[in-house]
């Protein structure tokens, strides 16, 4: 895959809002450690657009992916009141 469009994106996600919700929770992830699972040498965000847009990283398997653990953001979370 030469480019990554966001139509090729979104024939794999509903909407637009949706694709960026993804997007962003697949680049926290890689950003913490989680193996990239497309071919290339780009930055993070591209790379999180060419696994979306292949069908590797869905709505329904993102939490699955994370190897670098989530508990950051329920930790964070606990001391805001």
């Amino acid at each position: 895959m030469a480019r990554v469009t966001i139509e090729d994106c979104l024939t794999q996600v509903n909407n637009r809002f949706s694709l960026v919700q993804l997007a962003l929770q697949r680049v926290q992830q890689i950003k913490r450690g989680s193996p990239i699972m497309a071919a290339g040498k780009n930055k993070d965000i591209v790379m999180a657009l060419r696994e979306i847009a292949a069908g590797k990283v869905t709505l329904e398997n993102i939490d699955s992916l994370d190897m670098g653990g989530g508990e950051w953001l329920h930790n964070r979370n606990e001391g805001e009141d």
